[in-house]
């Protein structure tokens, strides 16, 4: 049976609320440090005012994770600019415990990537709780600039150049994600039936 995103979805807190009860002061300032940071362009900022099919997006996160300091931030960022979009976390504990019988286990068990429970990962549904997409943990820019620093036979040639800015490359990358579900919303034919505009 596939999995449910929505009773998840309905534990699941917001942005300030998930940084509140799980965050220490330490990772609540590292997380403020990158969301000030954040710069959205006005393109960028006109894209996402013109969103208009509801989505709901789940995180998978931890406070202490270096990725999710690195990420959730534009998650949060982004959606503050639509009101189409309801991003909400889960917390997964630094302390993992795969046999756990709560809710935010559940969540990470179902959403591993390579064999683990990694953070930060996205769930993109639909206003009737279909899954849309699953994306995480690190961006290809950010995969492109740590293959860079790599030293040693490991390290592949050949291989694009990190951005100069990485920041606003993993602004725009995930952006991506949210529009590419956006546009899936819009075009689909069982929603527009849902809205009455076929």
């Amino acid at each position: 049976m596939p999995f449910s995103f929505q009773p998840a979805f309905a534990q699941a807190q917001p942005y300030t609320k998930f940084l509140e009860t799980h965050a220490t002061a330490e990772h609540r300032q590292r997380w403020q440090t990158l969301y000030d940071a954040v710069h959205l362009t006005p393109q960028q900022l006109a894209q996402l005012q013109g969103f208009r099919r509801k989505m709901y997006v789940l995180c998978l996160a931890g406070p202490w994770c270096g990725d999710c300091v690195n990420a959730c931030p534009i998650f949060h960022k982004i959606a503050e600019q639509s009101p189409a979009i309801e991003l909400r976390f889960v917390n997964r504990p630094q302390q993992y415990n795969a046999h756990a019988t709560d809710f935010a286990t559940a969540v990470a068990n179902e959403l591993s990537i390579c064999g683990g429970p990694r953070v930060p990962v996205l769930v993109f549904l639909s206003e009737d709780w279909f899954e849309c997409e699953r994306y995480g943990e690190r961006t290809l820019a950010t995969y492109r600039n740590k293959v860079a620093t790599m030293q040693g036979a490991a390290c592949p040639t050949g291989l694009m150049a990190p951005p100069a800015d990485i920041l606003a490359a993993n602004v725009a990358e995930w952006l991506t994600h949210f529009e590419r579900v956006q546009l899936m919303l819009l075009t689909s034919p069982r929603l527009a039936k849902l809205h009455g505009e076929t």
